[in-house]
């Protein structure tokens, strides 16, 4: 990565490590060994599979090889779609359900292994569950995951976009909970095995990686400053300030989310910068190397799911977010099925006069009472007077508000807020949005059982003021830095720091076998120097991961102005 000073990338990418990437299915069918072969393509039922057997046929048969193609979609027993689904509780919950627990084998009534042909022939068998068919040679084909989400909320893919479910519309529900839950546990039991690894962004010509020159970059990244790839997601309350401070170009009018670090659908880009390149999902990095990734403690509590996440919520020019709580931990772990809660910060990076933030009861707030002007509203479009139930307090940038699982919040229009959360993000549990209609007339769902049961109806008044909106506490300091705590918690698993750099000043930190997670929240830029001589600038609004493997390390101001980074990490229990 380039150290000079530069403009928020949407690109960052890596080179790769002891290969490169290639593009189209002549290259790729080129790496294949000779003679008869079984050679199995698996991935996610989002794939156009039509286009990648098209096109791989040709190839092959172009280079003199002879083709059979087996879909194991066809192959998937009746009730596949069925066998997979996760089960709501109670069972006639129409909002959520937990993530499925079920294994992609499980849409199989039996699995048979390959037949090879004859001569020089290949058998090619693709599809979900591929790699079940005892193949001669893996692939894997992939399609980051939000172009299944966009799609199927746009209605741009044709039916049979969920796992087992042909001649259906896509369903975004089905998709989060029970398709990407176990296709990605297929996908990590089977990385370490993977001969290509092939991204299919462009079915034509796709790009793709020998899967030993994959392991070996993943291994490198995972010991050193690495960014996802960002991108932003339109919503009816969303705004407008990633469109024109960063160039973002929305999808529905409005940058309302913007995934800086969402472990489950992040990803990585690996190629050289202006010439073919493979996208590559960050969870890899924390299946293949927790301890490097996350660090031994973090990996033994959380196995390998990435604990933290960082994104935008955009409301300049926009919308209030809907009023809303996430399940408190026990509830989580029971009607969920998640190990860990939705804890949650908001940082406010920029705001616009008068904004605010919504969070935490006020003093003499009836719940009851909320409870029947939340339901007249559902029912009858009854405005619900919200600051009579909900503390507002001003959105002053640099301020940092904490919301643990269970305290009512909403960010207010005229925002930009830096979330620093836990990872899980699927569980919002709404009361009230306003009385607001999305793009087709609906009203968004508003779970709100869920959420009054839920609401901690303990901290309230000005115990809101002084638990959850800290002010900062100097941790350590020297010449031109200094280091502050501006958020913890002891029923929060993770702390929210600030690092503020003066202008051509240095800090140095120290993982201590935990990961920290960095944005760029004020200033020109900074960079990161690695007692192993890597380097990696970070301009204005970009994040970055710091793996526990790094160790020491030193950030060094860029420009003119005082640098204030904001800086995540896991605490001990």
């Amino acid at each position: 990565m380039h150290s000079a000073s530069r403009a928020y990338d949407p690109h960052p990418s890596y080179d790769p490590v002891d290969g490169q990437v290639i593009a189209g299915w002549p290259a790729a069918v080129a790496t294949l060994p000779s003679g008869p072969l079984a050679l199995a393509v698996d991935g996610p039922a989002a794939l156009d599979w039509g286009a990648l057997a098209n096109g791989l046929t040709t190839a092959l048969r172009s280079a003199g090889r002879d083709v059979e193609l087996l879909d194991v979609r066809s192959h998937y027993a009746p009730s596949a779609a069925e066998r997979i689904t996760a089960r709501p509780i109670p069972a006639d919950d129409p909002f959520f359900t937990p993530l499925s627990q079920a294994q992609l084998a499980d849409l199989f009534d039996s699995i048979q292994q390959a037949e090879r042909p004859l001569n020089d022939g290949v058998l090619v068998v693709f599809g979900p569950g591929a790699a079940l068919f005892g193949p001669d040679v893996l692939w894997y084909a992939d399609l980051p995951k939000r172009y299944a989400e966009a799609a199927v909320a746009h209605g741009q893919l044709p039916v049979g976009v969920n796992l087992g479910r042909f001649g259906e519309p896509g369903d975004l529900v089905r998709l989060f909970y029970t398709d990407w839950p176990v296709l990605d546990r297929h996908r990590d039991a089977n990385a370490g095995r993977i001969d290509r690894w092939i991204d299919m962004q462009d079915t034509a010509s796709p790009t793709s990686l020998d899967g030993t020159a994959l392991r070996s970059t993943l291994a490198h990244l995972a010991r050193g400053p690495v960014r996802t790839r960002p991108y932003f997601n339109s919503t009816p309350w969303g705004g407008q300030w990633a469109a024109s401070e960063l160039g973002f170009t929305p999808q529905a009018g409005n940058t309302a989310l913007g995934y800086e670090l969402i472990a489950p659908e992040a990803g990585v880009l690996v190629g050289e910068e202006g010439g073919a390149q493979v996208e590559v999902p960050f969870q890899l990095l924390c299946v293949l190397h927790p301890t490097d990734l996350l660090g031994q403690e973090v990996h033994r509590r959380f196995g390998t799911s990435f604990p933290i996440r960082f994104d935008y919520l955009d409301t300049m020019q926009g919308g209030n977010l809907s009023l809303h709580c996430h399940p408190q931990e026990q509830y989580m772990r029971e009607v969920f099925g998640w190990p860990y809660t939705q804890h949650e910060t908001y940082y406010v990076t920029d705001s616009e006069a008068g904004a605010q933030v919504l969070l935490g009861l006020t003093e003499h707030a009836d719940v009851d009472a909320m409870r029947r002007q939340v339901e007249d509203a559902i029912t009858h479009g009854t405005p619900l007077p919200v600051e009579d139930h909900i503390q507002t307090h001003p959105a002053t940038v640099g301020q940092l508000f904490m919301i643990p699982a269970g305290t009512p919040h909403a960010s207010g229009a005229g925002n930009l807020v830096l979330e620093v959360s836990a990872t899980p993000y699927l569980y919002s549990l709404r009361f009230y949005d306003w009385l607001r209609k999305d793009a087709t007339g609906a009203s968004r769902p508003l779970p709100y059982e869920h959420g009054f049961a839920n609401l901690d109806t303990a901290r309230r008044g000005e115990d809101v003021t002084k638990d959850l909106i800290q002010q900062p506490r100097t941790l350590r300091a020297g010449e031109g830095w200094r280091e502050e705590v501006i958020g913890a918690l002891p029923e929060m698993f993770y702390a929210v720091h600030r690092l503020v750099v003066a202008p051509a000043a240095g800090i140095v930190d120290d993982t201590a076998g935990r990961f920290h997670i960095l944005n760029l929240a004020s200033g020109q830029g900074a960079v990161i120097e690695t007692s192993d001589g890597r380097t990696h600038f970070l301009a204005f609004a970009e994040t970055i991961t710091v793996p526990a493997a790094v160790g020491s390390y030193r950030i060094r101001a860029v420009g003119n102005d005082e640098v204030h980074l904001v800086k995540a990490l896991v605490v001990e229990p």
